[in-house]
């Protein structure tokens, strides 16, 4: 994914994710419900998400089906992240995330087991 996704379309992605394949009226009614979108705040939402190659639409019944997985939104966004804000350097992303955690003894174990399952893949 070379886009990134607004809050907005993340809100319509995440529904697709934990519920599957939903159509467009189905989406309108749970997002009004949840957090008092109208009809066209959805349908506009989703035809962006359509334009960026997000979500499939599937006739008939206008059903979305996503077409990007949730880990694959997280890398895009982390590696947004960390390029954006720590000059491309994982190094001093996680010294910043670091200093601002304050690590129990127990997640200080666990982050250095993780570490070294994941050592040949680190660059």
């Amino acid at each position: 994914m070379e886009q990134q996704l607004f809050d907005a379309e993340l809100h319509i992605m995440r529904l697709l994710w934990s519920e599957g394949d939903k159509s467009a009226k189905e989406l309108v009614t749970i997002l009004k419900d949840s957090i008092g979108w109208n009809k066209n705040t959805t349908y506009t939402v989703i035809k962006r998400l359509v334009q960026k190659g997000a979500i499939e639409r599937i006739e008939p019944g206008f059903i979305c089906r996503p077409l990007i997985s949730e880990a694959e939104v997280q890398q895009a966004e982390l590696d947004h992240l960390v390029n954006r804000m720590f000059h491309g350097s994982s190094k001093l992303f996680f010294a910043a995330l670091l200093d601002r955690q304050k690590l129990s003894d127990e997640a200080r174990a666990a982050l250095l087991r993780l570490l070294e399952e994941r050592k040949e893949d680190l660059p």
